[in-house]
């Protein structure tokens, strides 16, 4: 008698995800052939879904924190 594994949560919300995107860019492509059938110009993606995607560069860096001392009081600089 064999046993079926069960599956975890995190592996199904995996799965999930990757199926929301492949819907998500069939979506698109398909707005995309639609538009371009219907002669209407391909708008680029939005400037804020892609700042959304990436890192900011130029964001001020979180503060030092301080130097600990040592046992005579003084700092280790």
């Amino acid at each position: 008698m064999s046993k079926k594994k069960q599956q975890t949560i995190a592996k199904r919300n995996r799965e999930r995800a990757i199926e929301e995107k492949r819907r998500l860019k069939r979506e698109r492509k398909q707005a995309q052939r639609e538009a371009i059938r219907n002669g209407e110009p391909w708008p680029a993606p939005d400037a804020d879904e892609e700042d959304e995607l990436r890192p900011n560069l130029n964001a001020p860096d979180l503060p030092t924190p301080p130097v600990a001392a040592d046992a005579n009081g003084t700092s280790e600089s």
